[in-house]
């Protein structure tokens, strides 16, 4: 026994000396080189197509997590979708694609207002002649539907040739990324860490979509050693493609509550929030909620009042270092919360995932993350809740995934 610990020491004890000898700037410019890669792989499946908006890839690495590069959310999706008048008789669904009809220019979709159109409006109205009002909102009606089935088959063949591009990346260029330890994963998703806040809700937009592409190191590695084939290493990425559901579900709008409450500013130890917390269920994937959480609030200039630990007037200097001692505690915090709190979440699956995606209050050069996101699956839940897990060993089960130090 004596010995088995002693290695284990050891073992852990290298990890430590591996992850300390990591050079901050040879991963820089490892990443930097293979948002670059990504990028043209991407572009490559569009070889016929000119991308009005830039492609915008940027990577970020975790040590014990791995690097993560995020892609723009929902690319091809249109970002503008606006009613005009044109000449007389004729109104346009104008929709912003991907293929711009000059260098500068977005191309469009235009859906004009038929005889058939006018038909089909009188047929809804079992036969009776609409009037001029009740004639332009059925006709704006099926054009939205016919644009809304477009726009579907845009984004889910954008949505297809990006998975083929990432796997080709990860498997075939994932080693350019030269430091990640075997545990160490290459991720690619078009998940940011904002409350998606979507046009779609207004103008019958495609649903969201959730895109994860990932492998691990080891993975890569044994493919390059020809330990594995091609194909193999391939079959080992795990892809994720799903959307959001409409259906609203009472467990994860209580959830949502609960925790719009918990973090006030007169119930929160630690960090608070001053909007509400927002949350989208996706299909056979789980349910992500985003949460932004502050310190402070700014009395004048650079003093400061942080009310979850009764500081008021404070200069900077003492804010931030509050901020960064209580940084760890908000994370626990939060952990042990979803934890408590995740009895209430009935309709989870065990296989899926409750995430909480966090935009951590802003503090210049104090070294705590900016970002936090916290990943439990349901089965933990279910598993604490029941007694099957005691509280430390629940807890173990949860991913933290970080993004840049402030």
């Amino acid at each position: 026994m004596i010995r088995i610990l002693g290695i284990a020491a050891m073992l852990m004890a290298g990890y430590a000396s591996l992850a300390q000898k990591v050079d901050e700037e040879r991963m820089k410019r490892d990443i930097e080189v293979a948002e670059n890669v990504l990028s043209t792989l991407i572009r490559q499946q569009f070889s016929n197509q000119r991308t009005f908006f830039p492609l915008e890839v940027t990577g970020s690495y975790q040590a014990g997590y791995g690097v993560t590069f995020s892609l723009p959310a929902d690319y091809t999706t249109p970002i503008a979708f606006t009613y005009t008048n044109g000449r007389a008789g004729r109104n346009d669904v104008v929709i912003w694609g991907n293929e711009p009809n000059g260098v500068n220019a977005p191309s469009t979709y235009s859906y004009s207002w038929s005889s058939d159109d006018e038909r089909a409006a009188e047929e809804i109205n079992e036969g009776r002649p609409v009037k001029a009002g009740e004639k332009s909102m059925h006709l704006k009606d099926r054009a939205k539907e016919r644009t809304r089935l477009d726009m579907d088959s845009v984004r889910d063949g954008y949505n297809l040739k990006v998975i083929d591009a990432a796997k080709t990346f990860l498997v075939d260029y994932g080693d350019m990324i030269t430091q990640l330890a075997p545990n160490e994963r290459i991720v690619v998703s078009n998940q940011g860490n904002q409350p998606r806040m979507w046009v779609g809700q207004y103008f019958n937009a495609p649903k969201r979509t959730h895109l994860s592409v990932e492998s691990l190191k080891s993975d890569l590695t044994s493919f390059k050693q020809g330990k594995i084939t091609r194909d193999q290493a391939l079959a080992k990425v795990k892809v994720i493609n799903t959307e959001t559901v409409d259906t609203v579900e009472p467990d994860l709008e209580l959830f949502s509550s609960i925790f719009n409450r918990l973090y006030r500013q007169d119930l929160s130890k630690s960090f608070f929030t001053e909007d509400n917390i927002y949350y989208e269920r996706l299909k056979d994937f789980g349910v992500i909620y985003y949460m932004q959480v502050f310190s402070s609030n700014e009395r004048d200039y650079r003093r400061f009042d942080m009310p979850t630990v009764n500081l008021e007037d404070v200069d900077l200097e003492t804010r931030n270092k509050k901020v960064t001692e209580l940084y760890p505690k908000f994370e626990q915090d939060l952990k042990e919360n979803i934890l408590e709190y995740g009895k209430t979440l009935k309709s989870l699956k065990d296989e899926e995932v409750l995430v909480f995606q966090v935009r951590v209050t802003k503090c210049i050069s104090c070294g705590i993350p900016s970002t936090l996101e916290v990943t439990v699956k349901g089965s933990t839940l279910k598993d604490a809740s029941s007694g099957k897990l005691d509280k430390n060993a629940a807890l173990a089960k949860f991913a933290l995934k970080k993004g840049a130090n402030q």
